[in-house]
């Protein structure tokens, strides 16, 4: 059995893997440029870390998946350990996870959340950048959370509810058209296309881990656009679309608010995929969601991309 069936077989048996690590999700967003290095004692699957390979002028690239938050490193840790094992246990899994990943040129992972030990790669010289995310960690009280947003924010989503009216379509080309309009009116390529979109859909709906919202007026024009997935731990607003001439009814604001309490029927807590964009990082701020960091880990083992940067770093002088 190879370490991609090994590692199919746990995801389907251990629901504290991530929703973007699980092989399904993988599967989508990868096709069959994909696999995982695995760590085992006693004959069960301790620690793994799935990569997605993409190859470039002949260089070899670990990079993440498209639409796709975190990948990097999962563990299951022995019950009951004190702190002093648990790093113990962190160091020794790492450094096997690290030894048996395939050369590479480049590397590039954001991990999840929960790993805040990323030392045994710097010791490996990899590099880190910490990034943000947004969270409502806690769903059961949605009136605590509401009463967390800003009062603007209220009130926008008040305004919202008066002018239009939420609904959920299964129309993926229909939302693609909308989610294309917000990247349209900032001048930028949408980095996915329609076949992409319609592959990770697909197993999304077979999976019964996707909802779609949209936000139409009572003249049938449709305002904006959601896309939430989720696991049993965590639901994740990744994409949505506004119609730019439409963005002053705060459409927007409601269908994020719809979404997070629909999540509270099939999930523990809502993550907004943070930006380090200000003005993105105001508006999930003002919904309540805390700040939680994560790790950017990259690795530059090609001699052509060091020389590349060090220029780089040169010309900005």
């Amino acid at each position: 059995m190879t370490n991609k069936e090994r590692y199919k077989k746990l995801c389907l048996e251990d629901k504290t893997i991530p929703l973007f690590s699980r092989s399904w999700w993988l599967d989508a967003v990868c096709g069959d440029n994909w696999d995982v290095v695995l760590v085992e004692k006693g004959g069960q699957i301790v620690a793994s870390l799935p990569y997605y390979l993409e190859k470039r002028k002949n260089m070899t690239y670990i990079m993440m998946p498209k639409l796709t938050q975190t990948l990097g490193v999962w563990m299951k840790y022995p019950p009951k350990q004190k702190y002093v094992k648990k790093l113990s246990f962190e160091r020794e899994v790492m450094k096997k996870l690290i030894k048996q990943l395939p050369k590479f040129d480049y590397f590039k992972q954001n991990f999840h959340h929960s790993i805040t030990n990323w030392l045994p790669f710097y010791w490996e010289e990899f590099e880190q950048t910490t990034r943000y995310t947004y969270r409502i960690e806690d769903l059961s009280d949605l009136d605590a959370v509401f009463k967390y947003f800003k009062d603007s924010m209220r009130r926008d989503i008040k305004k919202a509810n008066e002018l239009v009216r939420v609904e959920e379509t299964e129309d993926i080309e229909l939302f693609y058209s909308i989610n294309k309009l917000t990247f349209e009116r900032q001048n930028i390529n949408i980095p996915y296309n329609l076949d992409y979109l319609k592959r990770l859909d697909s197993a999304c709906k077979e999976k019964n881990s996707r909802k779609i919202l949209i936000a139409k007026d009572n003249d049938g024009r449709i305002h904006s656009a959601l896309y939430l997935v989720w696991d049993e731990n965590s639901a994740y607003y990744i994409m949505s679309g506004s119609d730019p001439e439409l963005r002053s009814s705060n459409a927007m604001s409601l269908l994020i608010w719809e979404a997070i309490q629909f999540s509270a029927s099939v999930s523990n807590s809502f993550d907004f995929e943070g930006s380090m964009i200000e003005p993105i990082e105001r508006f999930f701020a003002s919904m309540g969601a805390a700040q939680v960091p994560f790790h950017q880990i990259t690795k530059k083992n090609s001699k052509v991309l060091k020389m590349k940067e060090s220029l780089q770093s040169v010309l900005k002088k």
